[in-house]
């Protein structure tokens, strides 16, 4: 069965030149040169006469190689997929036996098996077949009615709460299937209050994934014990008075100068805190020997294998880029966050992606403490896209030597742009929370 001379024959029967865009048919598709020229005159004749197709007798005369199907009864979705089917096995045998598969087989195995997963990519993409367009008025209500319920049980989505009760307040947390990005200037904490977020769900039984692209698996380590140890209350801190529940000291883990009563206490922690916490985390981190392909297919690969619920990239800009198709200034960073909310979406987890904010002029009180000042959407530095396609943008600014911060919001789709709270930032002991109103006088 002529499958290509069948679908082109039915779209000059029933006048509709659109079918091959609606089921994304294009001239690779067909195996002949005979059907590709009748395919471009089909299409050319209907681009000069208002979306009109020929009457088959015309394209008989003009096309020698078309073999007119009258009645073709076939659907177009079934005419499509053979036609698509037999494409995909031609360019795979086109692939295998082309020059590229020569050159790429002769590399290290990893070079090759990147270069030819790419390539089938691309094949499927090319062949795959669209059986309707999103959804419309007429059928949406059951299957509307369905996610509803599903939703409704929690089975769905999943809502995420946040550690700082604004952000729960204005938004209600954070919603899978979304990217949230989070920037401010470099060193004032950005890693350390988007941590705090994904432990946070990891508490509520969340499987979080964290790729840190620019620190060593043992400082995140660090990092993610004492916060921890910080929720447990395993020591306190002082600050202006106040007892504040405080965890093991990042100092002395970090360079191993606990105390021996401390570090007694911290191997007790150690042993038991993953019984006690309700999620599980996965660091990926830059020291890791087998951390070398940082692309958004490996991204996707880890969540899969560690069915994660939240991400974190720390930071976006160390993703291995896909490439630039529209060969503008900053493009690949752009397509490569486009795709990022796509992978969101597919998987359905949380994606925290931070990104930094330019240097600018700073200012300090009389006391000579740095003004806390939260950047503009525009000060963003590595790719304006990334604030486009973000759920929400939280942007940090913080300051140690304080021991005090500010967290905000530039963007919600939910609302809450320019919502901010002021923290408590103490991260060398774990406590990092909001302030409440009157809590402290800085």
């Amino acid at each position: 069965m002529n499958y290509g001379q069948m679908l082109l024959s039915k779209v000059i029967d029933n006048n509709d030149v659109a079918a091959l865009k609606r089921f994304g048919v294009d001239e690779s598709h067909f195996g002949t040169a005979g059907e590709r020229e009748t395919y471009r005159f089909i299409v050319d004749y209907a681009e000069r006469n208002r979306g009109q197709a020929p009457d088959f007798r015309t394209v008989v005369a003009e096309c020698q190689a078309f073999d007119y199907q009258p009645n073709v009864e076939d659907s177009y979705e079934f005419l499509t997929r053979k036609i698509k089917d037999n494409a995909g096995k031609r360019m795979f045998n086109d692939l295998v036996s082309g020059k590229d598969f020569e050159k790429y087989s002769q590399t290290d195995f990893e070079s090759f098996a990147k270069w030819l997963t790419d390539e089938l990519e691309r094949i499927t993409i090319r062949t795959k077949v669209r059986e309707k367009v999103g959804t419309d008025l007429q059928t949406v209500g059951e299957q509307f009615m369905s996610e509803y319920e599903r939703r409704k049980a929690g089975e769905s989505f999943r809502l995420w709460k946040s550690k700082f009760d604004f952000i729960n307040r204005t938004v209600g947390g954070y919603v899978s299937s979304n990217v949230y990005t989070v920037y401010g200037k470099s060193g004032r904490g950005k890693s350390v209050i988007t941590l705090e977020e994904a432990l946070e769900a990891a508490t509520q039984g969340a499987n979080v994934l964290i790729w840190a692209m620019e620190m060593g698996w043992f400082e995140v380590w660090v990092r993610i014990f004492v916060s921890l140890s910080a929720r447990k209350g395993v020591t306190t801190a002082n600050m202006h008075g106040l007892d504040l529940t405080a965890g093991f000291d990042s100092s002395e883990v970090r360079y191993g100068k606990l105390s021996p009563e401390f570090e007694t206490a911290f191997r007790s922690f150690v042993d038991t805190v993953n019984d006690e916490i309700a999620g599980n985390i996965t660091v990926r981190a830059v020291d890791d020997e087998d951390f070398t392909d940082r692309s958004l297919r490996q991204l996707e690969a880890d969540i899969m294998a560690t069915k994660a619920d939240v991400v974190v990239l720390d930071p976006f800009y160390y993703l291995s880029y896909e490439h630039n198709t529209s060969k503008t200034a900053g493009g690949d960073a752009a397509e490569t966050s486009k795709k990022l909310r796509w992978l969101a979406g597919r998987t359905h987890a949380v994606i925290f992606a931070i990104t930094q904010a330019d240097e600018g002029k700073e200012s300090a009180d009389e006391d000579g403490n740095r003004e806390l000042k939260l950047p503009a959407r525009e000060d963003v530095k590595k790719t304006k896209q990334l604030l486009e396609d973000a759920y929400l943008l939280i942007v940090v600014d913080t300051d140690y030597k304080q021991g005090r911060g500010l967290v905000g919001i530039n963007k919600g789709r939910t609302g809450g742009e320019g919502e901010f709270a002021e923290i408590i930032y103490i991260p060398q002991v774990g406590v990092v929370c909001e302030l409440e109103t009157g809590e402290f006088d800085f």
